[in-house]
């Protein structure tokens, strides 16, 4: 049994964050109908290089276990047929701008209003609540980054802003949805009814400033870039060795008087130095335990380091690329890394479920879709459309199959 394999979902996000989260409400066994326009679809799939035989690396990442369904839903046709499907389904996930599928008649208020039990849920930029001015705008995780106050946090200390390597902003949105959709399911199996779950990427980002919100709440500061030395806690940084760089994570004092038995001289007699004996004290005296550690570490490669460290117990690991970390055995180990074919694409492999359950786990089924590729068979499953409407309907153009 797959947990969620009793839901219907209509999927009307693109690019991102709403087929992040859609993705995993498919692991875990929801049949996801995921809607595109027949020309194009989901933006992403243009997204590249790189491309596979002219299929998309970006949008085949985040698209497994859906089916695509290919419609112009503003078409008056195509309209009919999704408010047909949106009848149906249990959620409903877009990440439209607000107010654009209100012109549709595919806004929550209508929606609720002929499915009582639909658990509709929206991302957007700024949120359908709020003030006007802000709720129209759109939203893009660079955008979402720089205003959420995670760039002022990223980057060195004498350098610009930076954004995170991956789209932070977007991903916590999908994430966050996800979560939003799973109260609401629990919600409605004690209500009966479904409800609208309102996602910002701008709150996902003021959630995640966290303790950096604390200390400016407590203090009134305005913390700032450290690169990637921890506000408060030391050392817990990223240091460079002889052949590469190497992250080392002393996040007590038990730790810290792990590191000075294990390294010895020049650390061994700092372990009751008043200056560094306490967390308290390593932040207070952080630039002169620096003049201290940096040369230190720099004398020796990552690998002496990770061994000393792990034999210590002290948490400590290299900085690995993306193909690195994708090969690495535990990685491996845990099926984080799946292959699959695609009927286009031939043999591709995509990342794995990282929620484990014990006794319904997720897994990944299915490639992702081509464009249009279960148009036909969903509509003739959900909506018992026979093979002469449907021809009709994709002569007219209303719908798309793949080819």
């Amino acid at each position: 049994m797959l947990p969620l394999d009793d839901l219907l979902v209509f999927d009307l996000s693109r690019v991102l964050s709403g087929p992040y989260c859609s993705m995993y409400l498919g692991d875990f066994g929801a049949r996801v109908v995921k809607l595109e326009h027949p020309e194009g679809g989901d933006d992403t799939r243009s997204f590249g290089p790189p491309f596979l035989h002219d299929e998309s690396c970006y949008f085949m990442s985040i698209n497994r276990n859906k089916e695509s369904v290919a419609i112009d839903f503003k078409h008056p046709r195509g309209r009919a047929l999704a408010l047909e499907l949106a009848a149906k389904a249990d959620i409903l996930l877009e990440n439209f701008r607000p107010g654009a599928l209100g012109k549709l008649g595919l806004d929550y208020p209508t929606l609720h209003a002929k499915n009582p039990r639909l658990i509709y849920c929206s991302i957007s930029g700024f949120g359908h609540a709020g003030l006007p001015e802000w709720t129209r705008k759109p939203g893009y995780d660079l955008a979402i980054q720089g205003m959420g106050g995670l760039a002022s946090l990223t980057g060195d200390p004498d350098g610009p802003p930076l954004k995170s390597g991956v789209s932070i902003a977007d991903l916590a949105a999908g994430l966050y949805g996800l979560v939003g959709i799973l109260v609401a399911l629990h919600a409605r199996a004690r209500t009966g009814r479904g409800q609208h779950v309102d996602i910002s990427m701008l709150d996902g980002q003021i959630s995640m400033l966290t303790f950096h919100a604390g200390n400016h709440f407590g203090t009134g500061a305005v913390p700032s870039r450290r690169g990637n030395k921890h506000p408060s806690i030391v050392p817990y940084e990223t240091f460079r060795a002889a052949d590469g760089y190497v992250n080392i994570a002393v996040g007590n004092d038990s730790l810290w008087r792990s590191l000075c038995k294990a390294v010895g001289a020049p650390l061994a007699v700092l372990m009751d130095d008043p200056r560094y004996a306490t967390n308290q004290a390593r932040v207070a005296h952080r630039e002169a335990l620096a003049t201290i550690l940096d040369p230190m570490v720099a004398a020796r490669p990552v690998a002496d380091w990770v061994a000393l460290c792990e034999g210590a117990g002290i948490p400590c690991g290299p900085i690995l690329s993306v193909a690195e970390a994708l090969a690495h055995p535990q990685v491996l180990a845990r099926d984080m890394v799946v292959p699959l074919e695609h009927p286009k694409a031939g043999p591709i492999r995509v990342t794995g479920v990282p929620v484990r359950l014990s006794d319904t786990p997720g897994a990944v089924r299915t490639a992702p879709p081509m464009l249009g590729q279960h148009t036909r068979q969903a509509l003739t499953e959900l909506l018992g459309m026979d093979a002469a409407a449907l021809d009709a309907l994709e002569r007219e153009g209303v719908i798309g199959v793949s080819s």
